[in-house]
């Protein structure tokens, strides 16, 4: 599991909103919880098909990630072939406020253009930032 940002920023002003983001950390996570939010238990085959573009590998690796941090539970069926059901733990239903005041931000000031995607300012639509400079920056 990656090292959570709230180890690396205890102390400080805005520690909570940094903890809490610690355990969103992954780039799937995100999209993971919004499925499980507005689809309830979901299978892995299920959960895959709507993540089109997520291997295996790190499909497992996010939900184990979420697994530990308390937030999705797993249930496995002893049955042939098995069966795996992803939900929300209470804790992970508490994000779900959070999660939907990600996408209707997302829907309000992301606009997706050619492969790449811009924040607009809500005064003023003609000011675009491109997020892709943005994520590229953090990355390096």
């Amino acid at each position: 599991m990656s090292r959570p940002r709230a180890k690396l920023t205890n102390n400080f002003p805005g520690c909570p909103v940094e903890s809490t983001l610690s355990f969103l950390d992954g780039k799937w996570k995100g999209v993971i919880l919004y499925h499980l939010i507005t689809c309830g238990t979901l299978r892995f085959s299920e959960l895959q098909r709507k993540l089109q573009s997520i291997t295996q590998r790190m499909l497992t690796k996010q939900l184990r990630e979420l697994e530990e941090s308390g937030i999705v539970t797993r249930t496995v069926f002893p049955v042939v072939p098995p069966r795996v059901d992803y939900s929300l733990t209470p804790l992970g239903l508490s994000l779900e406020p959070v999660i939907l005041a990600l996408e209707q931000w997302g829907q309000r000031h992301v606009v997706c253009r050619n492969g790449a995607k811009y924040a607009v300012a809500p005064d003023d639509p003609s000011k675009e930032v491109e997020l892709k400079r943005a994520e590229e920056l953090t990355a390096a």
